[in-house]
């Protein structure tokens, strides 16, 4: 199908929306929420296909006006002009309304839950995964996304060995899904009197938060296990069997949960994490076969690829993904995040773009 026809297929399906929201005949309850969130999410294709045509129509009037002999020569040369400034543009406006026609990630809209894992590097490692914990924690503020923290398992000297937060809000696996895979730092860790420079890493997961909806989790499929939770000592030590290990029998996924005091809070919460750990297993699964003849690596996902290095004598953050460097380490530390999940995103798209020509 040619990009007009799949324009024109659109404005229709659009039209035909539009009447029906319009008709007296409303569609019922359920259909008429169906029809609405289709309508909404062409609105802007539909207003973008509108200004490309547009501006298709106006080059051609220009270009009737450059070869019309009895024109004036002055309007000659500004018709010139604005249809140059024309054929550059539309290129550009072609290749928006291509980026708003490819297939969307049904999972772009949804929460996430996003976990920080401290990896090689002994105390060093943590300390780093905790920084990587505040970077996301001032993304989030950044966009006034709700950043629940589910669990937080702390080295006790301002480290991390691993958190897991629900986040919560417009838009949030869609900004954050590039995240996932190893996050390296080279520093020179406070504790080294040499000064000299270590290497070591944490690792990201972003998922997709699932609904109920989306993942039916079978009771017989399940083993739960409730022990006492362990915890630094004084008052915080909790004294009942609160604390719970859901295990997934037919994947092996287990998910433990021991934050809170109430046993049915921390399944609660297990459940959560599961049912994400599993969105995202189907989800993976079903990338790897569209992606049999091919490798990406922006979006890939796999938490075993190091994507980023974080270089801080020099000041530099590096995307292994896209070859991009940015020397602005303090300010991406502090949750500047969108340059580089824009051209992430950016890359991600023309990528796609190229699969579908």
């Amino acid at each position: 199908m040619s990009l007009e026809e799949s324009l024109t297929r659109v404005v229709n399906r659009y039209g035909e929306l539009e009447k029906t929201l319009a008709s007296p005949d409303a569609p019922s309850s359920g259909d008429f929420a169906r029809v609405s969130k289709e309508f909404s999410d062409l609105t802007p294709i539909v207003a973008s296909i509108t200004k490309l045509r547009q501006a298709q129509a106006e080059m051609i009037d220009l270009a009737g006006l450059i070869v019309d002999a009895g024109s004036d020569a002055d309007m000659r040369a500004l018709a010139e002009e604005e249809f140059k400034a024309l054929k550059e543009k539309i290129p550009e406006m072609e290749d928006r309304v291509k980026v708003l026609l490819l297939p969307k990630d049904k999972a772009d809209e949804k929460n996430a839950i996003l976990e920080v894992r401290a990896g090689t590097g002994g105390d060093e490692a943590a300390l780093f995964a905790a920084n990587l914990f505040r970077m996301y924690q001032r993304f989030a503020e950044v966009n006034r996304w709700k950043f629940e923290i589910i669990s937080y398992n702390d080295t006790g000297i301002g480290g991390c060995k691993e958190a897991v937060v629900s986040v919560s809000g417009k838009g949030v696996f869609a900004r954050l899904k590039y995240e996932s895979g190893v996050h390296r730092v080279q520093r020179v860790p406070a504790t080294e009197s040499g000064g000299r420079i270590h290497t070591s890493a944490a690792t990201v997961a972003v998922m997709p938060e699932a609904e109920e909806v989306d993942i039916k989790i079978e009771d017989k499929d399940l083993r739960i296990d409730v022990f006492r939770a362990s915890g630094p000592g004084g008052q915080s030590v909790n004294t009942t069997d609160s604390a719970v290990r859901v295990t997934h029998l037919p994947t092996g996924i287990v998910v433990s949960q021991q934050d809170e005091k109430s046993q049915h809070k921390n399944k609660a919460k297990a459940m959560k994490v599961l049912r994400a750990r599993l969105y995202e297993h189907e989800r993976q699964a079903l990338d790897a076969e569209r992606a049999a003849a091919r490798k990406s690596q922006v979006g890939s996902g796999d938490r075993s690829e190091r994507i980023r290095t974080y270089n801080f004598p020099q000041g530099r953050v590096t995307d292994h993904r896209i070859n991009l460097t940015l020397h602005k380490l303090d300010r991406i530390m502090d949750g500047d995040l969108d340059e580089l999940v824009d051209v992430l995103t950016s890359e991600d798209q023309a990528r796609r773009l190229t699969e579908v020509e």
